[in-house]
């Protein structure tokens, strides 16, 4: 009864789009809370202060909701075809982070998530909870522990059958079902996605700092980014997927049957000179139903301005130069950086005047930097 069970919610999953679909009891996930707690006890975790807030809840399934006993967890595949690491190398554009080439993953997963439990309440009965990662779910430990794959030494989940490249989410159950055994860490010696991190951000196999990485930095970081990773960010605007890419197990990766998470022309990896005239509803609009959005006008033209910086493209200049009157200083900011590494003639010519009427003690702060 059990076998046909979780036969029947895999085969609804797969009806519904997922692409895996494993079991794990509610129980804690072992070892996770107290990783939680070293993470945010060292500061690691940066500006992400809901990670604290929520730390309690996180540590097992059960503290989020104590009438849970098993947890479905199914995984969402978002691979591509080609190498994503390429556009490095186009440094005119910006560099968009795989996962949000496309529509927001929420809007995507959340609705799957959804049908497939009412499926599994009306023939299963019980109660069911869903969730996606905006909920305080540790949700890799807890997809490794049932079996969709194993946390990687880049501290992502890896499928044997889908790489790096999986979105996940969970439906909670108050239903006893048989949970799956978990999936080895198959990482062995390899540590291809250590050593290609840009900024270092890994300090040990499976221990990341996200104040160096460079996906908290131009994402989830509100304030100005420290001159010291801004070279190392290259032309990457939202995202970084290095040490995803770099997993030997994508070899096995497929590419999205989800339509929804296929690659769309306009928001692939578009050129700075379209992104530095954005304004906030210009923002909105190129970005509308996708996860930069979230991310907001200013800290997104913030990262389009360190990526100008890098590129060597003086075409870029007179754009540079009209984000030097933005009104946002974070903006500013990083157009005197810009300014300063493509043209240091013309950042001498106007550093005394602009620098003198700023009110902003960060942006003028850039002014005498970059001076120095």
């Amino acid at each position: 009864m059990a076998e046909t069970l979780k036969a029947r919610i895999a085969e609804e999953a797969k009806a519904l789009g997922f692409d895996d679909v494993r079991f794990a009891s509610a129980d804690a996930v072992d070892g996770a809370g107290e990783g939680l707690e070293g993470f945010l006890a060292e500061g690691r975790h940066g500006d992400m202060g809901w990670l604290a807030s929520t730390a309690d809840r996180r540590k097992a399934p059960r503290s989020l909701w104590p009438k849970a006993k098993s947890v479905i967890v199914l995984g969402l595949n978002y691979g591509r075809a080609g190498d994503p690491l390429a556009i490095l190398k186009q440094r005119s554009r910006g560099a968009i982070s795989v996962y949000a080439q496309t529509a927001d993953y929420h809007d995507v997963i959340k609705p799957k998530l959804k049908a497939l439990a009412a499926r599994v309440q009306k023939f299963a009965g019980g109660e069911v909870k869903v969730f996606v990662d905006t909920a305080p779910v540790m949700e890799k430990p807890l997809a490794a522990r049932a079996g969709l794959g194993w946390q990687g030494k880049h501290t992502n989940l890896v499928s044997r059958e889908f790489g790096s490249w999986l979105f996940i989410g969970s439906i909670f159950t108050d239903i006893e079902i048989e949970p799956d055994e978990p999936e080895q860490d198959h990482c062995g010696a390899c540590r291809r996605c250590l050593d290609v991190c840009p900024t270092s951000a890994f300090t040990a196999p499976y221990r990341l700092d996200a104040r160096a990485c460079i996906s908290y930095l131009t994402i989830e970081h509100k304030g100005h980014i420290a001159e010291r990773f801004r070279g190392k960010m290259g032309n990457r605007i939202y995202g970084c997927d290095d040490c995803l890419a770099m997993c030997p197990w994508n070899k096995f990766a497929q590419v999205a049957r989800e339509t929804k998470l296929s690659l769309r022309a306009e928001s692939d990896n578009p050129t700075l000179a379209e992104l530095l005239v954005l304004d906030d509803a210009a923002f909105r609009a190129r970005f509308r139903g996708t996860a930069v959005k979230r991310t907001g006008r200013d800290r997104f033209l913030r990262n389009v301005l360190i990526a100008a910086g890098n590129s060597g493209d003086e075409t870029l200049l007179p754009l540079i130069e009209e984000r030097l009157y933005d009104s946002s200083p974070l903006v500013r900011a990083m157009a005197v950086w810009a300014l300063s590494r493509l043209a240091p003639d013309r950042f001498r010519a106007l550093r005394s005047t602009r620098a003198a009427g700023e009110a902003d003690p960060d942006v003028r702060g850039e002014w005498l930097a970059a001076a120095a």
